[in-house]
């Protein structure tokens, strides 16, 4: 089987199957989306041009809510990847056990050539090509690589207009005045923490000894290395889309954020060593933290890794043998479908505000978000000791078990 990202994602499911014995009937129902929408959008470049763009929209399964998942403007956004982020949310959303399914969109352009006038005419054509297909009971978008609140803002924007009528829950991550939740820029990264320090707390250790390396300097990347250091944690590499940083001492990730701001990269930090983002995936360090896109963590590195812990705040960083390397050399890798479960927690808290428009404060937003993230490892963690399987094989097992139980529910497998 081809190591794509959908394939990886067929390996989890056929060994989650294993484990609860689904039948090849659910098997199948589970290996494909419900829907696959592919458009071409076109709009007109500020120099005049016309130029067309490839636009997906894929939803996986619904079982459990109205789909739900995120939109990537990415060069490399192509179906199969966008199939497999799809089925990832279907998965990430019943780990967490919060009612709704899994679906995902992307643009392929790349977003560094395009001005904030041409991103908004993409973003609303994406919004003009899918508008009969998404909706607050129907599928719920949501920002993914290259896409921030403001693009959020516009698509709601033009959604409304489409429909003629205010419709805020039709899509999360938005800025606050437009209906966004408090606490949602950071919740990736604080989910993940959250879990972290379930681990950590487990193992008796102290937070001023562990080493942490994080690759990947964006939202979450940046909100990680931000909160991990403020709870004394010591942060020694930090790599972005040119390269990395390593410091034995640690480093300030503000400092590090105002050094990217004004200068585009984290290697512009001076005095320290310079390195690359495949020196950080094997780089000196107790945690690693892959923030950054998927298949980092493959075969003919997975070997070399000195890390103890895996926290994936990446989706699918971590291919299906590399996995199998890491369990052998006895590395606690805390799977992407739960580690980075606290964005779309509090994208459903959002969507639940909108829904009632009655809003919550940042302290109600984390509050209710600690024991979701908290009790969902509790749970794999348990699952993955009893059954003596990995983080993922249970996190996947758990999931696919619920999502098996809507269908089987609603009779359709």
């Amino acid at each position: 089987m081809n190591n794509t990202p959908f394939n990886n994602y067929i390996t989890n499911l056929r060994r989650s199957a294993e484990i609860i014995n689904l039948t090849e009937v659910e098997i199948k129902a589970l290996s494909k989306p419900y829907n696959i929408i592919e458009k071409k959008i076109s709009i007109v470049m500020d120099n005049g041009e016309q130029k067309e763009f490839n636009a997906y929209r894929v939803q996986f399964n619904n079982a459990r809510g109205p789909y739900k998942g995120g939109i990537r403007f990415h060069p490399e956004a192509d179906i199969d990847e966008v199939k497999a982020l799809a089925a990832g949310m279907a998965i990430k959303t019943a780990v967490v056990n919060i009612p709704l399914g899994g679906s995902k969109g992307g643009v392929q352009c790349n977003p560094k050539e395009l001005s904030e006038q041409e991103l908004e005419k993409i973003a609303r054509a994406w919004i003009n090509a899918m508008a009969d297909k998404i909706g607050v009971d129907k599928d719920i978008p949501a920002p993914d690589v290259y896409t921030n609140p403001q693009i959020m803002a516009y698509m709601r924007d033009e959604f409304e207009k489409i429909k003629g009528r205010s419709e805020p829950g039709m899509i999360t991550g938005k800025p606050i005045p437009l209906g966004g939740s408090l606490g949602r820029t950071a919740a990736t990264a604080q989910g993940g923490v959250y879990i972290l320090e379930e681990l950590v707390k487990s193992g008796n250790k102290n937070r001023g000894e562990l080493r942490v390396a994080i690759q990947g300097f964006g939202n979450a990347g940046y909100y990680v290395a931000s909160i991990l250091y403020k709870l004394g944690y010591k942060v020694v590499a930090i790599s972005d889309s040119q390269g990395g940083i390593y410091n034995k001492d640690g480093f300030d990730p503000e400092y590090v954020n105002k050094i990217k701001q004004e200068q585009s990269s984290v290697v512009k930090v001076y005095d320290v060593q310079k390195i690359s983002n495949e020196e950080i995936i094997t780089c000196n360090c107790d945690i690693l933290i892959p923030s950054a896109l998927d298949n980092q963590i493959r075969e003919d590195n997975a070997g070399e890794i000195k890390a103890k812990v895996i926290i994936e705040l990446a989706n699918g960083p971590t291919t299906p043998v590399a996995d199998k390397i890491l369990q052998e050399k006895g590395v606690v890798v805390v799977p992407d479908v739960l580690a980075n479960a606290g964005g779309v927690t509090v994208s459903y808290f959002e969507w639940v505000q909108n829904r009632t428009h009655f809003y919550w404060t940042e302290e109600q937003v984390l509050n209710r978000l600690k024991p979701i993230m908290v009790n969902a490892f509790k749970n794999i963690w348990e699952m993955s000791q009893t059954k003596n399987i990995t983080l993922r094989d249970a996190a996947f097992a758990k999931a696919v078990e619920r999502i098996a139980e809507a269908m089987r529910l609603r009779g359709t497998v």
